[in-house]
C-alpha cells in the first residue's frame, strides 16, 4: 500500500478537554508567564561567602611554616606552602565539597598529600590536622585583626 505525502490541513484542531472552563475567569497561561509563584512566598537563602571573603583566609597562609609538621613527612620548605582544608564533615566538607576557608592551616606539600592521600588512620590525621589548627588559629586571628571567641 502506497502513503501519501504530508499535507496542510483543511481543518483546525480542536481543543481538547484541558481548555479553561467558561465560567472560569483566570486564564491558567497567564499564571505560568507570570512566574506563578509569588515573590513574597519563596525563603531567602542564607548568604554565602563571597570569593573575596574566603580568600582572605587563604592569603593569611602565606608566608607560614608548615602548621601541620608531620614527622617524617614535613619538608620545612617555605616556598611549598599552601592552605590545606580540613577534611572533617563538621567543618563543611563533603563528597565534591571543600570545607570552608576558615577552615585552612598552612602546610607543606608533602604533609598536605599526607593529610589528603595518606596511608595513615582517619583518626590520625584528624587529630594532626586538629592540634595545627589549634596553635594557627590564634595566629591568623591576629593577623587578620579577628577576635577569637574564648569559651568560658
Amino acid at each position: 500500500m502506497k502513503r501519501t505525502g504530508f499535507k496542510p490541513r483543511t481543518t483546525p484542531l480542536r481543543r481538547g478537554s484541558w481548555k479553561s472552563s467558561p465560567t472560569d475567569t483566570k486564564d491558567w497561561r497567564t499564571e505560568l508567564h507570570n512566574g506563578g509563584i509569588k515573590r513574597s512566598t519563596l525563603k531567602s537563602r542564607p548568604k554565602r561567602p563571597t570569593v573575596a571573603e574566603g580568600s582572605k583566609y587563604l592569603e593569611a597562609c602565606r608566608g607560614e611554616s608548615c602548621y601541620l609538621d608531620v614527622f617524617g613527612v614535613c619538608l620545612r620548605d617555605p616556598s611549598t606552602i599552601v592552605p590545606c582544608h580540613s577534611n572533617q564533615s563538621r567543618h563543611g566538607k563533603g563528597m565534591g565539597i571543600k570545607a570552608a576557608h576558615e577552615f585552612t592551616v598552612p602546610g607543606c606539600r608533602a604533609c598536605h598529600a599526607f593529610i589528603d592521600q595518606g596511608s595513615a588512620t582517619r583518626e590520625y590525621k584528624f587529630a594532626v590536622w586538629d592540634a595545627a589548627f589549634e596553635r594557627w588559629e590564634p595566629i591568623r586571628a591576629r593577623k587578620m585583626n579577628l577576635e577569637l571567641e574564648e569559651a568560658l
